[in-house]
């Protein structure tokens, strides 16, 4: 893991946060869900385009989809 990977594990990880904060509060399934996954992801992914990749769509979901 290089310094690249950590730094953006960290971004979607505390963006993940607030995502799951929100959709608790709320009662929101697909912003609780995205907000898990974003935390959680990047412990298992490696490299640095597919890090992002994943964290971009992630991040974009609870916009694009309403439930």
């Amino acid at each position: 893991m290089n310094t690249a990977d950590l730094l953006w594990g960290i971004l979607f990880s505390a963006i993940g946060f607030g995502f799951f904060l929100y959709g608790r509060k709320q009662q929101r399934l697909i912003p609780l869900v995205c907000g898990l996954g974003l935390m959680l992801y990047p412990y298992f992914v490696t490299g640095t385009l597919l890090l992002v990749g994943i964290g971009v769509v992630l991040t974009a979901l609870p916009y694009f989809v309403r439930v």
